[in-house]
């Protein structure tokens, strides 16, 4: 990929705009051109470190940011957010870029990805984020990281059970788990899920190509809290 001439920037950018306009989300010209240079980097940083398979700079925008964007809008008031294996930076670094205001905690076990986004962070300005090499389970012996979070989101990190297990030590009371899947994803509710949260299902579909997405939200069930 390459976003090198102004006609593919601003190429870009109105397809990132258009698309998630589609979806019901407004991008500012300032928000679309920082997702521009965050792809512009991870252009250039994919060809020493394996950060998307994706190489088509409008497919990046439709697959990477739009789907990140849209979220947004399934987000509730939270204040602190933690993204799971954020790899390239998604959906955290959109997310952010959108809602300036919440605290963003990226988290991804390899050290070179962490490096590109404490790079991207730099190069954007972004304050009040920050980018973790660890472990998540090892994140749960840190007191630091107890209970910390309103939420904690992924895109396509692991399946269903095991990313509730890993982002409920990292939660507060409170906190709720948001899960992006693709058109499967409802096939990893299973009933231990029904029993201790309290699910809501949304369903987009991508703005071009039309593939199904589900934003899968977990709530503590406050029966079951009263229950144990």
């Amino acid at each position: 990929m390459t976003l090198l001439s102004e006609q593919s920037i601003r190429e870009f950018e109105n397809y990132l705009k258009n698309g998630s306009n589609n979806l019901g989300i407004k991008v500012s010209d300032h928000q679309a051109e920082l997702m521009t240079l965050h792809a512009k980097e991870l252009a250039a940083w994919n060809k020493k470190i394996n950060l998307t398979a994706i190489k088509d700079p409008l497919k990046i925008a439709e697959k990477h940011f739009i789907d990140s964007i849209a979220a947004v809008p399934f987000l509730g008031n939270e204040k602190c957010l933690m993204d799971m294996g954020s790899g390239g930076g998604f959906p955290g670094i959109p997310i952010k870029i959108m809602r300036p205001s919440l605290n963003v905690v990226l988290i991804d076990s390899s050290r070179k990805k962490v490096n590109f986004l404490k790079h991207v962070i730099r190069m954007l300005h972004l304050e009040n984020i920050e980018a973790l090499h660890s472990r998540v389970e090892d994140l749960h012996e840190n007191k630091a990281y107890e209970n910390k979070f309103d939420a904690v989101i992924s895109r396509a990190f692991t399946e269903l059970s095991g990313f509730v297990e890993l982002a409920v030590p990292l939660l507060n009371k409170k906190g709720t788990i948001y899960a992006m899947k693709g058109k499967h994803g409802r096939k990893e509710i299973t009933p231990a899920i029904l029993k201790d949260f309290d699910l809501k299902t949304d369903h987009y579909q991508l703005p071009f190509e039309k593939s199904d997405r589900y934003m899968i939200k977990l709530s503590a069930n406050r029966e079951a809290d009263l229950k144990r």
